[in-house]
């Protein structure tokens, strides 16, 4: 019998793992069965078991090796050795980009967004939404709120409500781009909508500025 090693055990569970991530993005998780990824990765379903304790444990496996961007950037916004105001352009445009350009991270975003149901064997996949998303809102929240305080004469009066209006501007912006990727460019549509929202709320004195002297283009290719 040929004794497996370490490393052939990480080969075939990032080989499951790729399996999971193409075929959960071209047939849906619901109808992607472990037969089915098992297969793909050229394993049987036994070393899916023998990695995963079930669907939802491989699904949180496969976010986990790409940390999603918008959860990921928010950890940054609310360090007060720094401008919460720039960390908060920053971190949006760095989740932004990353989306637009790392095929790995686009493809894991779009499975999360769009090829999910939180139902039956998933309700931990919706476990685990739930908490990334809530520690996503609370650096949000408590760098608006430093923002406006350093910010003479500003004052966000609900920077819960303006987090989760942030929250909700940004993922749709990644959910609209990934329906269409060319109807617009997301990293200069998304610096000029996220200084618009900064501007209503105050923080901002112009609209352009995180543009960096771009004009939205919006290319409805969609409607031609």
């Amino acid at each position: 019998m040929v004794r497996r090693t370490k490393q052939d055990a990480l080969a075939t569970r990032h080989r499951l793992l790729d399996a999971a991530e193409q075929l959960f993005q071209a047939k849906g998780v619901s109808r992607t069965s472990l037969s089915d990824i098992a297969t793909a990765a050229g394993t049987t379903r036994g070393a899916i078991y023998w990695h995963f304790k079930d669907k939802a444990d491989l699904f949180n496996a496969m976010m986990d090796r790409v940390t999603l961007p918008l959860e990921e950037s928010a950890k940054r916004v609310d360090d007060e050795a720094q401008d919460p105001l720039e960390n908060i352009r920053a971190s949006m445009t760095s989740a932004l980009q990353q989306v637009a350009s790392d095929p790995q991270v686009r493809r894991v975003f779009d499975v999360a967004m769009h090829k999910v149901e939180y139902v039956d064997d998933m309700l931990a996949v919706h476990q685990r939404h739930l908490s990334a998303r809530g520690e996503c809102f609370g650096h949000l929240s408590n760098g608006l709120a430093l923002a406006a305080r350093r910010r003479e004469g500003s004052h966000v009066p609900h920077p819960d409500a303006a987090a989760w209006g942030l929250i909700a501007m940004v993922d749709g912006l990644i959910q609209n781009w990934l329906l269409h990727t060319e109807a617009f460019d997301l990293v200069s549509t998304g610096r000029h909508a996220l200084e618009v929202y900064l501007h209503g709320l105050g923080l901002s004195d112009g609209v352009a500025e995180a543009a960096e002297g771009n004009v939205i283009a919006f290319r409805a290719r969609s409607n031609q």
